[in-house]
């Protein structure tokens, strides 16, 4: 399937899918055209890149565990990936936590707010 296609089927713009291709996470084959092609599985390799992206992974990073997917016998490739996941997810872990603390302060705010709010309104 040409570009646009994929694009349509995937609903991730062209530019992006050319930056994929540009980061090595996506390749196409080229028409004579030089028209770029993909294959019927592309559009489910970058369900899975807009997935990993969405969970806050860079391009580096999605290039270090994508491999995984596509050699699951090699040793090498499944180590470097299983250590790049670990990694991913203690600083997913981290980013909660921060989110959770950053909450709680805000219900603070929040809490000292509606306080305030409520003593003006009983004053006039």
């Amino acid at each position: 399937m040409r570009i646009g296609e994929l694009s349509k089927r995937t609903g991730v713009s062209q530019r992006s899918l050319r930056y994929y291709e540009e980061q090595g996470l996506l390749s196409s084959s080229r028409s004579e055209a030089g028209q770029r092609h993909y294959s019927d599985a592309g559009v489910q390799r970058v369900s899975l890149i807009r997935q990993l992206f969405d969970a806050g992974m860079s391009s580096r990073v999605i290039a270090t565990v994508l491999p995984c997917v596509e050699t699951p016998d090699d040793e090498r490739v499944v180590e470097l990936a299983f250590e790049t996941m670990v990694r991913e997810r203690d600083r997913i872990d981290a980013d909660i936590v921060h989110l959770i603390e950053t909450r709680a302060a805000l219900d603070v705010l929040i809490k000292a707010n509606s306080q305030h709010r409520t003593k003006l309104s009983a004053s006039t």
